[in-house]
């Protein structure tokens, strides 16, 4: 682990995985409340590392004070819930059997309001010695060799957020000092630059990443898609739906993807159109491998815009009964309490 300032969480981090290695490492890279004290009640392996902004020395550094034969990262406001304890330690169990070189797990980023997961996707997250992070910034590890699947999944829980404007200072330290930025840190770079509002800058580098037949194929989507949101911000319509359609050009379509065109076509009230797209989300949704899309478009929001195509094609019933699937997915949602209410006025019953 590398930590910074995590005396609120690290406890509960370490706390949901106590048993389950042979030594814990944590690095320090300049905490000034009483994280490293925390630290201390779980290992006496608490080291010092001068902040060099750069992640993946950081990262590294730790990896190589590790001595086991495979080594598994964790961030301070990462956890291990429930029955991810027991197969986590079923998977650590198997290592010395099946010798994978990475072992990828889900990761659990965001959570609905009933603590269920709305966003996953699988992290390089347990390593054969010897394998090492690259990136300043969003750092990663190529996976390589022997590489297997488990469903334990960490869950990411945090309490407070990044330093503003942290990651966007290191880009930028980088480029000024000359450095060239490899396809998906370009990507990134435009996501940090699209929240700080600056959109032009950003609307360059989405275009950087998203033009470039090198990069990893759902950064290019990512980047298409985003860029697009990016340029109809900046008034640009044309390019920003022609930025969608490229998006599209490059695999099947994403349930993101989809929901946006619906939006698009239900905007120029092309309600055709629009239900097309909205009604392909949920099959795209689940046939998906990567886990990249918020789950939300997978259901509740395609659910509840066809309740609105449907509504405004006089089909009433219809609607009605997309408006309660998509009540499945969020059944505190104010839009499908409204939409229940409207519902029961005009059909003159209650709405299930």
């Amino acid at each position: 682990m590398i930590v910074r300032d995590e005396e609120d969480v690290l406890a509960r981090c370490l706390e949901s995985v106590s048993g389950l290695f042979d030594e814990i490492v944590i690095a320090d890279t300049g905490s000034e409340d009483s994280t490293k004290s925390v630290a201390k009640r779980y290992t006496d392996r608490v080291l010092d590392f001068e902040w060099t902004d750069d992640f993946s020395t950081a990262r590294n550094f730790s990896l190589r004070a590790a001595r086991g034969d495979y080594i598994m990262w964790l961030d301070a406001d990462d956890v291990v819930e429930g029955e991810n304890y027991r197969l986590l330690k079923d998977v650590l169990g198997r290592l010395d059997a099946e010798k994978p070189d990475v072992v990828m797990l889900p990761y659990i980023v965001a959570f609905d309001e009933r603590g269920g997961a709305l966003l996953s996707y699988e992290r390089e997250r347990i390593l054969r010695r010897g394998l090492f992070f690259e990136g300043a910034v969003h750092e990663a590890v190529a996976p390589q060799g022997k590489i297997i699947h488990a469903n334990a999944a960490i869950s990411h829980r945090k309490v407070k957020e990044n330093q503003p404007g942290r990651n966007l200072g290191i880009f930028e330290k980088l480029l000024k000092e000359g450095k060239t930025l490899e396809p998906r840190m370009r990507y990134y770079y435009a996501r940090e630059l699209f929240g700080a509002n600056r959109l032009e800058e950003a609307a360059r580098a989405y275009l950087g990443c998203a033009e470039d037949g090198s990069a990893w194929v759902e950064n290019r989507i990512s980047a298409w898609f985003e860029l697009a949101g990016c340029l109809e911000l900046l008034g640009r319509e044309k390019e920003s739906e022609e930025a969608l359609f490229r998006a599209l050009s490059l695999g099947e379509p994403r349930a993101d993807l989809c929901c946006e065109l619906g939006r698009r076509f239900l905007m120029k009230n092309d309600l055709m159109s629009a239900r097309f797209w909205y009604s392909l989300a949920p099959e795209q949704f689940r046939r998906a491998k990567g886990g990249f899309v918020h789950a939300d478009f997978g259901g509740y929001i395609p659910y509840l815009q066809l309740c609105v195509i449907y509504d405004r094609l006089g089909q009433h019933r219809l609607a009605e009964s997309f408006n309660s699937l998509a009540g499945r997915f969020h059944p505190e949602s104010e839009a499908v309490a409204a939409n229940r209410r409207y519902f029961k006025t005009l059909l003159g019953e209650r709405s299930e």
